[in-house]
């Protein structure tokens, strides 16, 4: 039962995209070739999980959800500079061909098949059951068959065409892929952003400005850590997720008015400018929906319905040679699988880190922090941390290798039934990472 749960909200998204394609591109064929697409869709991607499994099955699903947001960018710049451009409004009026309508149909069809089919997915990638892969793929043609009997009702001048339904499709498709954690693209946008914005200020107070000027006063140093938060990610990320869709909107709000010249009587010149702005406001209710869909994407994105092991870090002590010692067996086991968090503390130093066992069967030791984001630390799902700061995804494949939002590797070595730990080497390792991280780099103090 909570499987099914699960791709409700999926199922949802494709129950109003099928009709609003089918309505605005040639009808009933385009809901065949959609349903056939999401069949497709969920039997490529369920093959993929039961004989590759990993990360592979994800990799090119999140490229390709990356490539047509880009494309609805590139949409909406030329919808806004063509803007003014006679009889060139943001909005086809016609309808394409059948053999564009269906290719268009279907490989949306088969990228929202394989979505949903990653939401129901186990994270952990374990043995792949057919029955309920094979009742995803029934629901999904028959909701996109049964959709298009609704959609005969939508009125002609409400149905989305040319770019506006390229905005409803594409933010259709990330309401659904950013409801998968895997599939995600806004967080990792937004830590871009953020990870842009700490290089641009490093580098310019690095290459233009002494640190710690005397011209800076130390409120004027709070106000430039303002850019080291996390909001700056995050304000900068839901920037760039909005910009599309409402040039969108602006395109068409901005539409050249039809010439009237030469219509003499008053009345009728009127009669057709109101007409051209009613019919245009109707256009933005398309995009407007978009922004809504937008706005749920970003949403799943920031607070994924995921609970993640997130242990409270155990208190360690280093021997007099400057070993950490932490047996493999004992009041925990190191080889679990599991993310197992420790503290150690000397003379006013504190470091914070964690110790798990790779996919690959070696024992990692790295910092709870990474060299980009402030020291908010890791939670585990499944086959994947999160970092808490910046809400970044990181497969378990990579934890232990530098680079990114990764955690900071330790070096340790495996002693017979023990991880050792150099304690000078974890304590410098924090202090360097967290005073980039936490104050900026040559900063303040």
């Amino acid at each position: 039962m909570l499987t099914a749960l699960k791709v409700i909200p999926q199922l949802l998204c494709w129950a109003v995209l099928v009709p609003v394609m089918s309505r605005s591109l040639t009808g009933m064929a385009t809901a065949v070739t959609a349903a056939a697409g999401f069949v497709v869709g969920v039997a490529g991607e369920n093959l993929l999980l039961a004989y590759v499994g990993g990360e592979l099955p994800f990799r090119p699903l999140r490229g390709v959800c990356g490539v047509i947001f880009l494309l609805l960018w590139g949409a909406s710049v030329w919808a806004l500079y063509r803007r003014g451009s006679k009889g060139s409004d943001a909005e086809a009026v016609s309808s394409p061909g059948p053999l564009a309508a269906g290719l268009a149909a279907s490989a949306t069809g088969v990228l929202a098949g394989a979505l949903t089919l990653c939401r129901l997915a186990p994270l952990d990638g374990g043995a792949v059951r057919l029955v309920p892969y094979l009742s995803l793929a029934c629901a999904g043609a028959v909701l996109a068959l049964a959709a298009t009997f609704p959609a005969r009702y939508l009125p002609e001048r409400l149905a989305p065409r040319g770019i506006p339904l390229l905005a409803l499709v594409v933010s259709a498709l990330m309401v659904m892929a950013c409801s998968v954690q895997r599939l995600d693209i806004f967080s990792p946008l937004s830590m871009e952003v953020m990870k842009f914005i700490h290089d641009f200020v490093h580098q310019f107070f690095e290459s233009m400005l002494i640190p710690d000027h005397p011209f800076f006063r130390s409120d004027v140093w709070g106000y430039i850590g303002l850019l080291f938060s996390d909001k700056v990610g995050l304000w900068g990320g839901l920037a760039l997720w909005y910009l599309p869709v409402l040039f969108i909107a602006l395109a068409l709000r901005l539409e050249r008015l039809p010439s009237v010249a030469h219509i003499r009587q008053g009345a009728a010149r009127r009669k057709l400018l109101a007409s051209f702005i009613h019919e245009r406001r109707l256009r933005l209710v398309a995009p407007l929906f978009a922004l809504v869909l937008l706005t749920g994407a970003a949403y799943q994105s920031r607070f994924p319905a995921t609970e993640y092991w997130d242990p409270k870090p155990v208190e360690v002590t280093a021997t007099p040679a400057g070993q950490i010692v932490i047996p493999k067996k004992g009041e925990m086991d190191l080889e679990d699988g599991k993310l197992h968090k420790f503290s150690y503390s000397q003379g006013g130093r504190q470091a914070r880190f964690f110790v798990m066992l790779t996919p690959a069967g070696q024992l990692v030791t790295t910092l709870d922090a990474c060299a980009i984001c402030q020291p908010e630390g890791y939670g585990q799902a499944g086959n994947a941390v999160i970092c808490y700061y910046c809400k970044t995804l990181i497969p378990l494949e990579t934890v232990g290798k530098p680079g990114g939002c990764n955690p900071v590797p330790v070096p340790c070595s495996v002693k017979g039934d023990a991880v050792v730990i150099d304690a000078m080497t974890l304590l410098n390792t924090w202090e360097s990472t967290v005073q980039v991280t936490a104050h900026g780099k040559g900063m303040g103090k």
